[in-house]
């Protein structure tokens, strides 16, 4: 992507005292694992990689500050069954931590070989396993995060833009059907490769953290694996943190139409190549970073021949200024059947896809009601220069290319399946043609493009009214 010259040059970096922390949440083996129509299993027979739950916290530098920090939790798992069942264990959370509700925030990697978050019931094989997956996730947030309070140190966050081709754009027009698209790889379409990298330095320069913002689906492993994985993810952190010797956080990005090339495999090989392929693409933006909290500019002409241009590294004074927002944004939705109504169609049906897909539409169906619109919460961060936005749904690509479009002159993180989830927001264009991210979603044509305004109408807003603290 293009950034501005003040970008590529060089910007303050944002201080402040960070925690940083991860703890394993691995499910036993055994445990209810379907998450794909086409499988033919129902439980987890093996252990590829672990699964962890990695936290930041961020709070003052004055360490006698009683303002409530700001907690970031990175997590490898799937998506809530439920967006209720969130709220709950969310609100248990920051009522325990005691701090306000814009200040949490709790991030999915989306693997899709990792136990759907769900309540157990009887009929589902290794279903009683779910329930005591949900408090071993709950319990071990709240841990992970007084770890992560308890070692707080002074550092500064300088982000940079890098690439990585392994997303590309998986709506594959259907050759035989009009106006029909199937899920996987189009190789005519041209996919947003961007990479944001977020380096968390010490005072005296030592790596503390890497924050990772990329857009691509981890389903590299699908119906035919039987093996709990974070996916490309767990490659990519090793090869990250063997280079830094410090943690990292993934934050998945809009993704809602990328995924990788190669991909619905039961190869772990190949999921650990797409791990290492973003891995070094990390590697390489982190070498291309400017010194924390620095500009590169113009200091003389060397005569030698040429008249050489000399640049060099000057320091800039890092900002301290932070914000947390939550913003309620009425979106359109469909016109569905009640609750109701489509767990008797469930009922009826004889498809077991078809009966899967139903049951879905009523979990979100009880959770939105049957209104006409329903607000959707939108989570903003400013960090210095940088914006950080998310949201629970699962948005295209060009939430993330248009804010980055719109504000060049900072970096923006775009971070989907974030406090819950929810459903796709695609394109309104997309509403014409027979697709999935657009009939498995309840919002209905238009949502995703009045997401765009909302949130270039909010980050305006936060960008005019610097506070420092």
């Amino acid at each position: 992507m293009k950034n501005s010259a003040e970008l590529n040059q060089g910007v303050a970096g944002f201080t402040a005292r960070f925690g940083v922390a991860r703890i394993e949440i691995t499910p036993p083996v055994g445990i209810y694992f379907r998450n794909w129509g086409a499988a033919t299993f129902e439980t987890a027979e093996s252990i590829h990689r672990s699964l962890y739950l990695t936290s930041l916290t961020i709070s003052s530098l004055e360490e006698q500050n009683e303002e409530p920090p700001l907690i970031l939790v990175s997590g490898d798992l799937s998506w809530w069954k439920s967006a209720q069942l969130f709220e709950e264990m969310q609100a248990r959370l920051i009522k325990e931590l005691g701090i306000p509700i814009e200040n949490f925030w709790f991030s999915l990697t989306h693997t899709h070989a990792a136990p759907p978050l769900q309540r157990a019931t009887e009929e589902l094989p290794g279903g009683e396993l779910l329930n005591d997956f949900l408090n071993q996730v709950e319990l071990s947030t709240l841990e992970v995060i007084n770890t992560a309070m308890a070692s707080t140190q002074p550092g500064v966050l300088d982000w940079h833009y890098g690439a990585c081709r392994l997303a590309t754009v998986r709506d594959l027009p259907d050759t035989e059907k009009s106006e029909s698209f199937n899920c996987g790889f189009n190789p005519n379409e041209i996919a947003d490769d961007t990479l944001l990298v977020g380096r968390v330095s010490s005072l005296t320069g030592e790596s503390l953290a890497t924050l990772i913002n990329y857009a691509c689906h981890p389903t590299t492993l699908a119906w035919e694996n039987r093996a709990i994985s974070p996916d490309y993810i767990g490659a990519m952190q090793e090869v990250v943190e063997e280079a830094t010797g410090s943690l990292s956080l993934f934050l998945q990005g809009a993704s809602g139409e990328l995924s990788p090339r190669e991909q619905y495999t039961a190869d772990l090989d190949v999921v650990d190549r797409h791990g290492r392929q973003l891995g070094h693409a990390v590697l390489a933006a982190l070498a291309d970073m400017h010194p924390p909290s620095s500009r590169f500019q113009f200091d003389h002409v060397e005569p030698s021949g040429a008249p050489l241009a000399v640049w060099k590294y000057a320091p800039l004074v890092p900002e301290n200024n932070k914000q947390a927002m939550k913003q309620d944004l009425p979106l359109p939705l469909k016109k569905w059947p009640t609750a109701d109504e489509l767990a008797e169609q469930a009922e009826e049906t004889k498809d077991s896809f078809q009966r899967e897909r139903l049951y879905r539409q009523r979990e979100i169906r009880l959770y939105l009601g049957d209104q006409e619109e329903w607000s959707l919460p939108v989570w903003y961060w400013k960090l210095g220069e940088a914006i950080l936005m998310g949201t629970m749904a699962e948005s295209y690509s060009v939430l993330q290319q248009e804010l980055r479009r719109r504000f060049p002159d900072r970096h923006v993180v775009c971070v989907n399946l974030l406090n819950g989830s929810i459903g796709y927001l695609a394109p309104e264009s997309m509403y014409d043609r027979d697709i999935y991210q657009v009939w498995q979603s309840p919002f209905d044509r238009g949502a995703l493009e009045r997401l765009i305004d909302g949130a270039i109408d909010s980050v305006t807003s936060i960008t005019q009214s610097d506070v420092q603290v």
